[in-house]
């Protein structure tokens, strides 16, 4: 049971982290601000207004010290939702837990490191998807030997369907893109049985209620047969598609926000009912503002009733055999690896990318059902039909513009205490390990206990691997 949470200064995430804590969860998620995912200290002129707004400014290791602190690392399993700048917040995590005491080999969790859905759907990328791709498989290696229960990848269904996909389409594109995660740490000389049982992924538990638990079923079977006829995979590990679910923010609605509960609640069962083994419940006020600490109890306890009265949890696949549910999971099943075909008839994911065919796609279908609820096709309760005339503002949450200040003078305070020589001595290493085939992660590392910033790691890459720019 994690609760997905981030937001102003490491200080105040770290007081709410602690709060869901009390409160009962079992996992903790981290979402980082903007500059962050982008690889842009606070400092920069194009993080102003952004610094903390959608989740935690993450500048140095200071911070993600002081993210973590009171929080024993091997106590807890941490999922960060981070991409462009994965394997530097990873690094900086594992030096957190270093400074405990923790031994690092036991460390549990998962960072998202699924860049191809950021060129597809989401749009925090940096590099060029080549270049991006070679960071992910160095990441793979270094994990592996480093902290070996950590999850390297959690390949991303969620911001697919997000940006307005079929169920169909977040199956089939999420699988693409781990068709194209795998080949490429292959290509790289890894193992299959070596990484894959480190895979992980992310779906979105959205509002069909029996099209979303067939589409997980279906997703589940697809990549076992994948793993196995594919890719050979040998252990069974290999083959278990295991993954967190998060309700649908998209689905969340300003208008009568307290209905959102219900929508969370049935969406979160959906999951459940799907075999999901990691969930996030969304509040009930995100469709207008971070969500307040109330209304994060009330999704926590969605989740802790379905978990512990409903007995939903102690029965694994309860659709099992449900003639219209296993017809359904077939149709997903066998829509899906149409598209999957037709990607690697282009020459596999990346060249799809490439050409924009599957950004197209989820265009489309995203303007199709636009196009349903405005016509009335598509009821949205509250929205398009059962509206009624609220006069009061719901209460939300309020981020403190002064933290934006505070955070950069934090960051200042780090540039002036740590050794000039020693982080451009290991920037410079930097950039010689990417100008070669040596595996940048133990650069980074290196880069990250120096107390050279996110930004500072991320721009010595940006002049070797040059910056990704949409073609159409």
């Amino acid at each position: 049971m994690r609760q997905y949470a981030g937001f102003g200064t490491a200080e105040e995430s770290n007081r709410r982290y602690k709060y869901l804590l009390s409160q009962g969860i079992t996992g903790l998620s981290v979402a980082f601000d903007l500059p962050t995912q982008m690889g842009m200290d606070s400092d920069h002129t194009l993080a102003t207004g952004e610094v903390g707004r959608v989740g935690v400014a993450i500048d140095s290791l200071a911070d993600m010290q002081t993210l973590f602190a009171g929080i024993r690392l091997d106590e807890v399993s941490t999922s960060m939702t981070i991409n462009s700048t994965a394997a530097i917040l990873l690094c900086l995590y594992v030096l957190v837990a270093d400074g405990q005491g923790v031994d690092r080999r036991k460390l549990a969790g998962t960072i998202q490191n699924d860049i191809l859905k950021e060129y597809i759907a989401r749009g925090t990328y940096i590099y060029p998807p080549r270049p991006a791709m070679r960071i992910i498989t160095d990441l793979f290696a270094w994990a592996g030997e480093e902290v070996p229960e950590w999850n390297t990848i959690s390949i991303s269904g969620y911001h697919i369907r997000e940006a307005g996909s079929t169920a169909v389409q977040e199956v089939a594109f999420t699988l693409a893109n781990a068709i194209a995660y795998v080949e490429v740490a292959i290509a790289a000389g890894l193992e299959i049985d070596s990484f894959a049982p480190r895979l992980s992924f992310f779906f979105n538990a959205h509002n069909n209620f029996l099209e979303e638990v067939a589409k997980f079923r279906a997703a589940r079977r697809l990549y076992a047969k994948l793993m196995r006829e594919r890719f050979k995979a040998q252990q069974d590990r290999s083959c278990m598609l295991r993954f967190h679910a998060q309700t649908g923010g998209s689905t969340l609605t300003a208008q009568q926000s307290e209905v959102n509960v219900v929508r969370v609640a049935l969406q979160a069962m959906a999951a459940v009912l799907g075999g999901t083994q990691s969930l996030h419940t969304n509040g009930q006020d995100e469709a207008l503002s971070l969500p307040t600490e109330k209304s994060a109890r009330v999704a926590l306890r969605t989740q802790q009733v379905i978990g512990y009265e409903s007995g939903l949890s102690g029965v694994p696949d309860p659709f099992g055999g449900s003639e219209y549910v296993e017809g359904l999971t077939d149709q997903i099943e066998a829509e899906a690896r149409v598209y999957i075909d037709r990607i690697d008839a282009m020459g596999g994911t990346l060249a799809a990318i490439e050409r924009g065919f599957i950004q197209n796609e989820i265009q489309n279908a995203a303007y199709q059902y636009q196009r349903g609820v405005e016509d009335g096709r598509q009821i949205v309760v509250g929205v398009n039909k059962f509206q009624i005339e609220e006069h009061e503002s719901p209460h939300t949450f309020a981020i403190d513009p002064g933290l934006e200040s505070q955070q950069i003078e934090r960051l200042r305070q780090v540039r002036a205490s740590r050794s000039a020589n020693d982080v451009n001595a290991a920037l410079t290493r930097l950039d010689a390990a990417a100008r070669s085939s040596e595996n940048l992660l133990p650069r980074i590392f290196d880069c990250c206990r120096a107390l050279a910033t996110v930004g500072e790691i991320s721009d010595r890459l940006r002049r070797v691997f040059g910056e990704y720019r949409e073609q159409f």
